[in-house]
């Protein structure tokens, strides 16, 4: 290998510089990009990814140390994915080694060998081809078996032998004994879709849909999917899907959160049988590397993940859907702050592929982009089946007493509902008893001393828990100020909602689902189930009950409390609010009974709050979108948050103000404008002052070359050692 042949390391971690090493000593190839390294650094080792190969650098040649080894005999990341993780790393201002290790699965990350994957499938040796059926007239199911594979050349999964066959493992051992059959590795293709004899027949909208995304299959174009709550998305996506896998090519759908949406993979798999692979963050390890792999070598030519999945290698990728494309959740929040909706975007152009953002409620930013063009809006206006959406109706709680956060109207609705044999659904966005305890006497409240914010009382628990910074103490039998003991609780949690209820209804089955009630693995899905065949009529639950799922039986929605979200700090409060009621709300009536919406509310004449539930969401976004223009907000401008924390209080800011400082003196600060440094909206967090310095800008590529400038500079301030801080482009939450 020549000498002047340099590798361009990159680490993962906060490091914003790339490192130059020589070939390893048995290196007789050309190293290729996408490969790891196992180098040494400083008195360690670790394991880096080449992301460049060179001919000079800064460093003379003599002291420059040698890699110790290639770990990879073949690339793990291609020159496609290399280039998306190179424009996200530039985008979101994130150092780029620390993007390419988000993408790998966490064993490869750690520097292990890539996996050896075990043969799928089963296939008919050459000896096996040629048996007679009458051999084994009295042993039906290896028969069975040999019948199978000799339908299929190409061999069948083990899982499709399990689960359609029923062959057991018995059976499979008999005949690879007598060496009738072999496993291989099964090449995924269109005949393992499994096309349900009952297959919808689609209406004109649905249709419009898929053909409109059809006709532009092999080429760059994002379509905003905009279908009101039960209008049919899924199987518009499952029409696409038989698409895109008869064209021998891939699927990425990605959904905010798994365990939200089990109904969606339930109909997935239903439909496309083993042609579906899951990738999420509560897989192991191991199976993380399987899907990865299984993916990466085109094995498979769908994939369902939530938003790390973005990353995931696809030779293949002929379409990408992000449904419900307006969640939070699409927005990582910590470290590498990336959105994974608008990351498909550009994956999508840069692998010549459709996008859907798929949603009932589409974010502000996407609205806009359909009004100018640059997305193509295909709507579903009415519901499947001909259920009709529900009606809003706002209850005004202003001077009603509520018994356990329940007005009397409600109960009484509740009532005539349950007594008809139908389903109801309470709704309540925090879990837990009740958001605090206090002190009848001295008027102490449950403040944790970490953060500023109070603890919420877990009443079954006995706990009082932050559910900021997870500090957890237990609940005290007397007040630690005056000693009194007696200790009341503060508003309502989802425990305190579900005590009411059982007091009032006490012969009813009633099922709470919240992240509390359902912490043990395939609780969710059993509950789910549960409720779906009619064990419980009453149903409450957090956000977990907000959308994915299907409950044909529910007739009435109740929504407790929702008016934080009109008066909420951040410019994007009522958007959330607005989504999150319209997303509950669609759980009513999704069968041929009407259904009803009851919204709690102490500001029922809130001109938005009427809008809503008059004229629906898009007249709520319009004024929304117009408010936004006024004000210069997103989607009319472009921000960029600066989080800075740190345990001594002084430190934020003053690293803050430097930072301004610096960005003032730069080419094209002209063109941004600084608001701030101000004080975190919880200041204190985790026993941390934190403080923020928001940058905002009419245009976004002045902006961006500003940035790349600004970035370099803060990174040498004193001041920036003594602070924890983040770079946050285009923030989806100001805490």
């Amino acid at each position: 290998m020549a000498s002047d042949t340099i590798l361009q390391i990159a680490l993962a971690g906060p490091l914003r510089t790339l490192f130059d090493y020589l070939p390893p000593k048995d290196c007789s190839h050309h190293p290729s990009l996408g490969c790891r390294f196992q180098i040494p650094f400083g008195r360690s080792s670790r394991t880096g990814i080449l992301v460049a190969v060179k001919r000079q650098s800064n460093i003379a040649t003599n002291r420059l140390k040698r890699a110790l080894i290639q770990l990879d005999a073949i690339p793990l990341l291609d020159e496609s994915d290399l280039r998306l993780l190179h424009w996200a790393a530039g985008y979101y201002q994130h150092p780029l080694g620390d993007v390419i290790f988000h993408a790998l699965p966490g064993n490869l990350r750690k520097g292990r060998p890539l996996s050896i994957i075990k043969p799928n499938g089963l296939c008919l040796t050459a000896t096996g081809k040629h048996v007679s059926h009458e051999t084994l007239s009295r042993a039906p199911k290896q028969l069975a078996l040999i019948q199978a594979l000799s339908e299929v050349p190409g061999g069948v999964e083990k899982s499709i032998l399990r689960e359609r066959y029923g062959i057991s493992p018995a059976v499979v051992r008999s005949l690879l004994e007598k060496e009738w059959i072999e496993p291989c590795q099964v090449q995924e293709s269109p005949h393992t879709i499994e096309t349900p004899a009952d297959k919808i027949t689609l209406n004109s909208e649905q249709q419009n849909a898929v053909d409109q995304v059809c006709q532009h299959l092999g080429q760059f174009k994002p379509f905003l999917l905009h279908g009101v709550t039960g209008s049919g998305k899924t199987e518009v996506y499952l029409r696409l899907l038989e698409a895109v896998v008869a064209r021998h090519q891939q699927a990425l759908v990605l959904v905010p959160e798994i365990g939200l949406t089990p109904q969606l993979l339930q109909r997935f798999r239903e439909t496309m049988g083993s042609s579906v692979v899951v990738l999420h963050s509560a897989l192991s390890d191991g199976e993380r590397e399987r899907v990865w792999q299984a993916v990466r070598q085109s094995e498979k030519p769908i994939l369902v993940g939530t938003r790390s999945a973005v990353f995931t290698p696809m030779p293949n990728l002929g379409l990408i859907i992000v449904d419900e494309e307006h969640d939070l959740s699409y927005k990582q929040q910590e470290g590498f702050r990336y959105s994974a909706r608008d990351l498909s975007l550009v994956r999508g152009q840069q692998y010549d592929c459709p996008v859907i953002l798929g949603s009932a409620t589409p974010s502000l930013e996407s609205i806009r982009n359909a009004d100018d063009g640059r997305y193509t809006q295909l709507s579903l206006s009415r519901r499947v089946a001909n259920a009709q959406m529900p009606q809003l109706h706002l209850l005004d709680i202003r001077s009603v007493h509520l018994d356990g956060g329940l007005s009397p109207a409600l109960i009484k609705q509740l009532g005539q509902t349950l007594a008809s044999g139908e389903q109801a659904l309470l709704f309540l966005n925090r879990r837990g008893y009740a958001p605090m305890l206090t002190c009848h006497a001295c008027g102490w409240l449950t403040d944790c001393p970490r953060c500023d914010a109070r603890m919420t009382h877990h009443r079954q628990q006995r706990l009082l828990w932050c559910h900021h910074c997870g500090h957890q103490r237990r609940v005290p039998d007397s007040c630690p100020d005056c000693g009194s003991p007696d200790l009341r609780p503060l508003g309502q949690g989802t425990e305190r909602i579900e005590e009411s209820l059982l007091h009032y209804f006490p012969n009813t089955p009633l099922a709470r689902i919240d992240r509390d009630s359902t912490s043990r693995k395939g609780s969710l899905e059993k509950l789910l189930n549960q409720v779906k065949s009619g064990q419980f009529p009453l149903l409450l639950g957090t956000q977990m009950l907000a959308k994915g799922h299907h409950f044909p039986s529910v007739t009435l929605v109740a929504i407790l409390d929702v008016d934080h979200g009109l008066f909420g700090a951040d410019f994007r409060a009522s958007e959330r609010m607005a989504q999150l009621i319209l997303q509950v709300a669609g759980r009513a009536g999704r069968a041929e009974r009407p259904g009803k919406v009851l919204i709690q509310t102490r500001h029922p004449d809130h001109p938005l709050m009427q809008l809503l539930t008059s004229k629906g969401y898009e007249a709520f976004a319009s004024e929304a979108l117009e408010e936004r223009r006024m004000a210069t907000f997103p989607p009319y401008s472009h921000q960029v948050l600066l989080r800075a924390e740190s345990t001594k209080a002084s430190d934020p800011e003053a690293f803050l103000t430097q930072a301004i400082e610096i960005g003032r003196a730069l080419p094209g600060a002209n063109r941004v404008d600084f608001w701030g440094p101000v004080p975190a909206p919880m200041e204190r967090r985790a026993g941390k002052t934190r403080a923020h310095l928001l940058i905002q800008s009419a245009q976004r590529q002045p902006l961006h070359l500003w940035l790349a400038e600004w970035i370099p500079e803060i990174t040498q301030l004193p001041t920036s050692r003594r602070v924890r801080w983040s770079i946050d482009v285009d923030p989806q939450e100001m805490l």
